[in-house]
């Protein structure tokens, strides 16, 4: 702070010390107008710069402003802080915590030159002579520590040269020249002057000289060993200061060495009959999630909170760890569900509980966000069950950190910038709509850079808007949409059935202008699944530009680029693109990112979410992430589309099958939601069991087809008795499984999936020869009757005449080498929910075929898919409530 000559001279000393001995060092220069504040700023933002090692402030602070200094040297992070003047390392040096703090330079550097004496400091008298805290109080404690006798003297001392004769060793600290006079000392004394003084001297060109605290011409005569002065100590604590910020990049190196972790798990108080989800999550303590980012490796200047219990993660973590190997990866399916669910969430959660918590693995789970609609309709929330739950449970399943209403608000921008650009140029000329496109400002007409993309897609090779012909600016302004053609839908994150089929533009001021439209649900945006494929910031704006609303007229693909609205997605995207961390009930990590649909979308966690955790977990850690629905859905596109686009390769499938399922696979009764479970479920029946093992055995060999090994995790309900658990074990490992284990997490938290995790241990060091299903250069039709036969068992597939007319016009527009992604029911291997077990023999109708081009896939739509669920007759929210006094949440489940 500020420019004095002496503070320069010192600071430009350690600046070519550093630079002499390769360490990278910066001189930060405040102006003497700075406030206490702008140097508490600084010292703040070097504090978490993790490419800042140490930093020390020069004093004394050259400013006009009143600071003050103690507050200053205080503020520097005790971590970072070289110099050891903040008061945690004086406190620790004080209490003989040498080992765990910074000295101060100077007292470190006068301990090094009395080491390089050879003579013992043990049991020696030494004497200092100054209290100062830079150097006279730390100097009495570093020699106390080292097993010296320790007299300090100061100014108040009446007997200083008596006191001076006894000392073995005497460090001189007063700030008075030549005030220890020669006399004084002991014979055969260390003498260690740390006084830098001037006094007159006609026969210097300054007309002074240098001078210490000591007499040095005869104390010299009776020293066995003497400092000088210039040359002595100032030198020696040059050199400390180096080596202490060696030390502290050591330290930090040790500290956040990837991959390797200290972590704290949480006790469970395991209760019976076990409680609700939300009583187990409200009862449980979360670690503060700073705390938990730091367990895990990542740097404060990585991680934005969003108060205590959640926060947001940098991608530039990805940059920083581009060369450490990545962890395992698994990934947890499961045999086709009933509509109630086999508890993959849970099964998820548990894994990860058992692998971090009681074998002491890293770990991570990669997780889908939850929509609200279903939250406050009838399935509930989705943060797991019982003792394995992503917690707290009401901020996952609620807001969390507004990534979908992000998502809202950049799907409606999208389905507003096409309405209005139809209304527009039905209602203006050519010249009009270009007056308004490329206004005049200031006199100066100009391109946004959006518009220079769209003319270069034109062919147009202009920048000058003056210099377009009229041909020129008419296929430039117009977009000529087809409404019949208009494919991106508005969305909200709630179940309304009523806006399932609106009509739109039916204000006076649209001017007659209205059409059919509808409403989907958030999640099914194409913007959420662009959300989960992108691999960073450039390629999630690159796909947003890539969305395809619409067709023109003449059955041109008109894209949010051409809209003008890309830039825009990306900025109310920006936040949304960085995974959220949470935690488990047991404290382990978890990543909540993404949530797209797993009928008409892939159903999977973000990439960006994974690739960040398996760099964290390290090469010998673990990413266990999930896949929406059945094997047959959401596993065949996380082979097929996440992992294509990703690069990365499972190491083991977890395939979660349950005796419930497995009954109605085996010819039980209709299980429906909201309504109690027939006896069959409830009673053992190995009959049923043992013909339901059809699907269980097919959608292993659906995991075994893409060269991965399976782990079946046998979810055990209380009612299950322990002859069918086993049936289905046996099955599982007949079948072709790695290994089979059952599994009583959701009832004993990572206790009851320890066997499992065992068991995706030994499966991860078994040979993975992963291999897609198909080559995406196969024709449309070809990649589709691929997954109908080898996935789902059908002897043919049927494309009716509108799948027909999409497949032509698809490949006539180039996207005919996208991945497949099914859209059909979940309850069935087929397309027909009744039809149970593993069916074969049948052929599957294709009804039409839609493209998320931005996202990368074409969908075919295998019957009816509802984009918009609908609210029962008594949906969750009549079991909602907030308590007005703890502000806590009650009834989510």
């Amino acid at each position: 702070v500020g420019n004095r000559d002496d503070s320069n001279l010192y600071i430009n000393m350690k600046l070519k010390a550093a630079a002499e001995i390769g360490i990278s060092a910066n001189h930060i220069k405040l102006p003497n107008t700075a406030t206490e504040a702008d140097v508490l700023k600084c010292i703040a933002s070097l504090n978490t710069d993790p490419a800042v090692h140490g930093f020390i402030v020069q004093l004394p602070l050259d400013s006009n402003k009143p600071i003050d200094t103690e507050k200053i040297t205080n503020a520097v992070a005790p971590e970072k802080d070289v110099d050891g003047l903040s008061s945690i390392n004086a406190g620790k040096l004080s209490r003989g915590d040498l080992g765990d703090c910074f000295i101060p330079c100077t007292p470190k550097g006068c301990m090094e030159l009395i080491r390089q004496t050879g003579v013992q400091v043990a049991g020696k008298r030494a004497v200092v002579i100054g209290r100062s805290k830079i150097v006279g109080a730390p100097m009495h404690d570093l020699l106390l520590w080292n097993n010296a006798t320790v007299t300090t003297c100061h100014s108040k001392t009446s007997t200083l040269a008596e006191e001076v004769g006894k000392a073995d060793i005497l460090v001189v600290a007063a700030g008075r020249a030549e005030m220890v006079k020669g006399e004084w000392i002991k014979p055969g004394a260390i003498v260690i002057d740390c006084g830098i003084n001037h006094v007159p001297d006609s026969t210097k060109a300054s007309g002074k000289r240098v001078v210490g605290d000591v007499a040095y011409s005869s104390a010299k005569e009776k020293a066995s060993f003497i400092t000088p002065v210039p040359g002595g100590v100032g030198p020696m604590t040059v050199a400390m200061l180096m080596q202490s910020t060696v030390e502290s990049a050591q330290r930090f190196l040790e500290k956040f060495q990837p991959g390797k972790w200290t972590i704290q798990y949480n006790q469970l108080t395991l209760k019976m009959p076990v409680p609700s989800d939300i009583e187990i999550s409200q009862s449980c303590i979360p670690k503060p999630i700073d705390q938990v980012a730091k367990e895990v490796g990542l740097f404060p200047d990585e991680v934005e909170l969003y108060g205590q219990t959640k926060a947001k993660v940098q991608l530039s973590v990805l940059k920083r760890l581009q060369n450490q190997p990545d962890g395992k990866y698994v990934v947890v399916t499961g045999i086709t569900p009933t509509p109630l669910g086999e508890g993959k969430s849970t099964t998820t959660v548990g894994l990860v509980q058992a692998l971090g918590a009681h074998l002491r693995q890293n770990v991570f789970a990669c997780v889908r966000q939850p929509s609200q609609g279903p939250t406050f309709g009838i399935k509930g929330g989705a943060a797991g069950g019982g003792y394995c739950q992503v917690v707290p449970m009401e901020e996952f399943n609620l807001h969390l950190t507004g990534d979908i209403h992000a998502i809202t608000a950049a799907n409606n921008l999208v389905a507003a910038a096409i309405d209005a650009r139809i209304f527009h140029e039905l209602t203006q000329s050519d010249q009009a709509l270009y007056n308004r496109l490329v206004p005049s400002v200031n006199g100066v007409r100009k391109f946004s850079d959006i518009q220079i993309r769209r003319l270069q897609k034109l062919g147009i090779n202009k920048t000058d808007p003056m210099a377009l012909t009229k041909e020129e600016v008419n296929a430039f302004v117009r977009l000529d949409i087809d409404p019949g053609t208009i494919t991106w839908q508005r969305v909200l994150d709630t179940n309304d059935r009523f806006l399932r089929k609106i009509t739109i533009g039916q204000s006076v001021t649209e001017k007659g202008f209205t059409r059919t439209a509808q409403f989907d649900i958030t999640v099914s945006s194409e913007i959420m699944a662009v959300l989960a494929l992108a691999d960073g910031l450039d390629d999630m704006k690159k796909r947003f530009g890539r969305m395809v609303v619409a067709s023109s007229k003449k059955g041109i693909p008109v894209t949010a680029d051409d809209l003008g609205v890309t830039g825009a997605l990306a900025v109310l995207m920006k936040d949304a693109v960085k995974p959220n961390l949470m935690q488990t009930l047991e404290g382990t990590p978890v990543f909540v990112h993404a949530g797209p649909f797993a009928n008409i979308a892939h159903g999977n966690s973000s990439v960006l979410a994974d690739k960040i955790a398996l760099k964290l977990v390290g090469k010998d850690g673990f990413v266990v992430t999930e896949a929406g629905f059945g094997a047959d859905i959401g596993m065949e596109k996380f082979f097929n589309i996440k992992c294509r686009y990703s690069g990365l390769r499972p190491h083991v499938v977890v395939l979660v099958a349950t005796v419930r399922a497995l009954k109605m696979h085996g010819g039980g009764p209709t299980v429906t939601a909201g309504v109690p479970l027939p006896k069959e479920y409830t009673e053992e029946n190995l009959q049923l069991v043992a013909k339901g093992c059809s699907n269980l055995t097919k959608q292993i060999q659906n995991a075994r087809m893409f060269g991965v090994p399976v782990v079946v995790a046998v979810n055990a309900f209380k009612t299950d008795t322990k002859a069918e658990l086993a049936l289905v074990v046996q099955h599982a490992k007949e079948a072709g499984a790695f290994d089979a284990v059952e599994c009583t997490h959701w009832a004993e938290g990572g206790k009851g999936a320890l066997a499992l995790a065992q068991a995706v241990q030994r499966a991860s060091q078994a040979p993975s020869n992963f291999r897609f299903l198909y080559n995406v250069e196969l024709p449309i039709v070809d990649k589709i009757r691929l997954i109908a036969q080898q996935v789902y068992g059908a002897r043919d597939i049927e494309l009716l005449p509108e799948a027909q007319e999409k497949v032509a016009l698809y490949t006539k527009q180039g996207f005919g080498n996208l991945p497949i992604c099914m859209a059909k029911t979940h309850l069935s291997l087929s397309h027909d929910p009744e039809q149970k077990g593993a069916p074969t023999g049948f052929v599957l109708p294709i009804r039409d075929i839609r493209a998320s081009v931005g996202a990368g896939f074409l969908y075919p739509l295998v019957g009816t898919m509802s984009t918009m669920p609908g609210l029962p007759t008594r949906p969750c929210f009549y079991d909602i409530d907030l308590d007005p006094v703890s502000g806590a949440v009650n009834g989510l489940f």
